[in-house]
């Protein structure tokens, strides 16, 4: 028999579905190593547990398939009806059994992973429309989901962090991060420097801005509201260090 694979020829997509695949690995050992006592602890997010965050990354998957159906049939098919009952969907999934929630990752994983592997060639550059309303190509869908699998896999809050998530990855979020900052003006005044990578975002051209420091994996953290340990930041004009600010709202 033909071992089936990805319908897909393209190195680069090839390469950001295996991104994807990883980054959904990972999250199941995060999740497969908490108990299911556990899974009613507190997350790293505000007023989610452990059970929010898995139902989420599940709904997700069913929701980014969705997308994919839309790609290769025509038939728009949205993420969502509505925010309400994203919402509510994930509400309903925390209070699943322990079970029925490992259930519900494990089964919609597959399923996407399926839908991506079966999606003809010229499908990818189909234009779906993401929840925000945004239209992309199908192809967009993959970094939509290594996004959720992999920050959400810190969320869990079971000892995985920042610096368990690729480079590239992190790299392409921050990108994602600075850019909804300058793209709602919401970055003057502030400056970010990578220290292990040649990168900089934010109010860099301005004197009176204050100016936050810190590795890739920090800064990451940071920028995506997860914490500022291993930030520094100096104020403007003084060069005094001071306690990072909170970054600016992402999502």
């Amino acid at each position: 028999m033909v071992a089936r694979h990805d319908l897909t020829t393209d190195p680069e997509l090839l390469a950001a579905l295996l991104q994807a695949r990883r980054g959904t690995a990972f999250f199941a050992r995060k999740l497969n190593e908490l108990s299911d006592s556990d899974l009613d602890g507190a997350s790293l997010l505000p007023g989610w547990t452990r059970r929010h965050v898995t139902a989420h990354i599940g709904y997700n998957a069913r929701a980014v398939a969705r997308l994919i159906e839309w790609a290769a049939t025509g038939v728009e098919t949205p993420m969502y009806p509505s925010p309400e009952v994203r919402n509510h969907e994930i509400e309903f999934g925390a209070t699943l059994s322990p079970i029925a929630l490992r259930h519900l990752f494990d089964h919609s994983a597959v399923h996407l992973n399926v839908e991506w592997r079966d999606l003809p060639e010229d499908a990818w550059r189909h234009t779906v429309r993401t929840a925000q309303g945004r239209e992309v190509p199908a192809s967009e869908t993959v970094w939509m989901r290594s996004r959720e699998v992999w920050m959400h896999a810190v969320d869990l809050d079971n000892g995985a962090s920042f610096r368990d998530i690729p480079v590239a990855v992190l790299e392409r979020l921050l990108l994602d991060i600075t850019g909804a900052w300058k793209a709602r003006g919401t970055d003057k005044g502030l400056a970010v420097k990578v220290t292990d990578r040649d990168l900089a975002f934010g109010d860099t051209a301005s004197v009176d801005a204050t100016v936050v420091t810190g590795t890739l994996a920090a800064i990451v953290e940071w920028a995506a509201g997860r914490g500022d340990g291993g930030v520094t930041a100096v104020a403007p004009g003084t060069g005094a260090a001071r306690t990072a600010p909170a970054a600016p709202k992402w999502i």
